[in-house]
């Protein structure tokens, strides 16, 4: 799916959704939709729909936002270097949508592979896995099984 053009970007998503995905805006920990959800189902890049992260990934980081230990498919995230704010990290985004999701950092659980993404909430949709085959993700039913 192609990137919706600013007005409609503007007009479907709350301004903290906005900000956080075409802006890097980062939203505030512990004080999120996804921080302390644990149902299963996956995530999708809420600008997009696309695929991202699964809840069988997810685990509590403390960190105050939801965290992953991989996405869904190595394809639907791209990383580069983010310097802002006198940092060196490592930006994620979303590969269709370019949406800003957060970051990946490599203190995550050492059996999981390392790895700890840890991303805004407001970059995400939660698809239950009940609701999965009526959204149009029946292909990820089998992550559940």
């Amino acid at each position: 799916m192609a990137k919706p053009n600013e007005t409609d970007l503007r007009d479907r998503l709350t301004s903290e959704q906005y900000a956080v995905t075409q802006e890097a805006a980062t939203e505030a920990p512990f004080n999120n939709q996804y921080d302390d959800w644990f149902e299963d189902g996956i995530y999708v890049d809420i600008v997009s729909g696309e695929p991202l992260f699964s809840s069988l990934d997810k685990y509590d980081a403390g960190c105050g936002w939801p965290s992953f230990t991989k996405p869904i498919d190595k394809k639907s995230v791209k990383r580069h270097l983010d310097t802002s704010h006198g940092m060196y990290r490592t930006e994620v985004k979303s590969t269709d949508a370019d949406s800003h999701l957060g970051h990946v950092f490599t203190d995550g659980p050492i059996a999981a592979g390392g790895l700890r993404y840890c991303i805004n909430s407001a970059a995400l949709k939660f698809i239950p896995v009940a609701d999965l085959a009526a959204q149009g993700y029946g292909e990820y039913e089998s992550l559940f099984k």
